[in-house]
């Protein structure tokens, strides 16, 4: 049985895995480049060094009996000196495919899932000509290392692509063609090493200057969509082959449902099912990389998860009847995730 998991990463996403794996018995330690991250509260032992220090990577590496990882944006450089000691889990592919938008929307269709028009754009010339081809609205988006609303502009008019272009400072990026939807829902899905598959209810999310605001659960949705969406993530969790816990965010159209991105971690998207679930998401990662049974996912409750930004987590009165998560974070600065409060309510149909 695993006793040791490792963690890439401090944040309050490794904090709540750490918690998690704690109620299983189950240690963790953290590496994060940062000195007192969130996690380090609740982890067992802190690797305090940047991800080009090859000595701190094999002495976590070897700490360790497995490892996870709570962003996807962690260099491939470090991953190959951990994976050379230690199993990584989710598995490398899954880093691959999601790190990079032009390679996470050829995988998508390859397996038959519908995507937004895209075309990748590394010049102006080919900024303007993906506009000529997808039309506006769309999206100019880097390539990599965009979150939150980071690192996107709008183009309403195909004059505004110089500008747009600028913005970027000549990062690799990807035009999306911006398609109207009804609203965007997210399933949150595990699947273990057995290949066994469980899924959360969807999610319906509301986003405020580009960063989750609200995600409520049920999703205003019919019974149909429901289950064509758990069907989506479930397939490109097979695909994958795929071991942890997945946000599958996607938009709801008039020609049925759309997939906008995914992502190899517990998602923000999922914090709702901390109160309304049995087993949730952060339990069910550990469960899922530790090779243990799989939760099956179920809520009990219905609920709505609110972020708290900024200084918003220093006025919790009107909270007072919620489940409050605060993440420790010594910092507190405007739009910076301090937490989050979930309301949950008896569980309806």
């Amino acid at each position: 049985m695993t006793k040791t998991i490792g963690i890439l990463g401090g944040g309050q996403l490794g904090r709540m895995l750490s918690m998690a794996a704690a109620r299983l018995g189950i240690r963790t330690h953290i590496f994060e480049p940062l000195p007192a991250p969130p996690a380090g509260d609740v982890a067992a032992r802190v690797f305090t060094a940047p991800y080009e220090d090859t000595d701190a990577l094999r002495a976590f590496a070897a700490s360790v009996e497995l490892v996870t990882f709570e962003f996807e944006n962690i260099p491939a450089e470090a991953l190959d000196i951990v994976e050379a000691i230690v199993p990584v889990l989710p598995r490398r592919n899954a880093l691959t495919v999601s790190q990079d938008r032009i390679a996470e929307k050829r995988f998508l269709q390859g397996q038959g899932v519908p995507v937004a028009p895209f075309a990748p754009v590394g010049t102006l010339a080919q900024l303007q000509a993906a506009l000529a081809s997808i039309g506006t609205p769309a999206i100019l988006k880097t390539r990599r290392f965009g979150y939150d609303g980071k690192g996107q502009v709008r183009l309403n008019d195909a004059t505004q692509a110089p500008e747009a272009f600028t913005a970027l400072a000549g990062a690799p990026a990807v035009l999306e063609r911006m398609i109207p939807f009804e609203r965007e829902i997210s399933i949150i899905a595990a699947r273990n090493a057995a290949g066994e598959v469980a899924c959360y209810d969807p999610g319906e999310n509301v986003h405020k200057d580009g960063i989750l605001h609200i995600t409520t659960v049920p999703a205003a949705i019919s019974h149909a969509l429901q289950t064509d969406a758990v069907l989506l993530a479930a397939r490109i969790l097979n695909a994958l082959d795929y071991v942890g816990v997945m946000g599958v965010e996607m938009f709801v159209t008039p020609e049925g449902l759309m997939v906008n991105e995914i992502a190899p971690r517990v998602h923000n998207s999922g914090h709702w099912t901390q109160n309304a679930c049995l087993i949730d998401q952060f339990e069910q990662h550990i469960r899922a990389i530790a090779g243990w049974p799989l939760g099956d996912g179920q809520r009990h409750s219905d609920a709505e998860m609110v972020n708290l930004l900024g200084e918003e987590a220093n006025h919790l009165e009107q909270w007072q009847n919620c489940a409050i998560h605060l993440y420790g974070k010594a910092e507190v600065r405007p739009g910076r995730k301090m937490g989050h409060v979930n309301k949950i309510g008896p569980k309806s149909a």
